[in-house]
């Protein structure tokens, strides 16, 4: 059976992002200084052939501590849909 997974994956709460930084000033500058914070990521959605959703979700775990974060700046979390 073929699975759909979603893969987020976020720079860490303790690091600086530099990206969502930019894109903060970005919103303060239009006007939409309500929004206290910004971190940019990364969505990633994978198909994956697996017998169960726990078989899937555990290969998509794998393929995210090996390629897909970095697990020095960046955590991730995996929802089967």
């Amino acid at each position: 059976m073929t699975y759909t997974v979603q893969v987020k994956v976020m720079p860490l709460k303790e690091l600086l992002d530099p990206q969502g930084k930019a894109v903060m000033g970005g919103l303060q500058n239009l006007g939409l200084g309500n929004i206290q914070d910004v971190r940019v990521g990364k969505n990633i959605t994978l198909q994956v052939e697996a017998n169960t959703p726990d078989q899937a979700k555990a290969i998509a775990e794998e393929a995210s501590k090996k390629l897909l974060a970095n697990p020095v700046m960046e955590y991730f979390e995996i929802v089967i849909n």
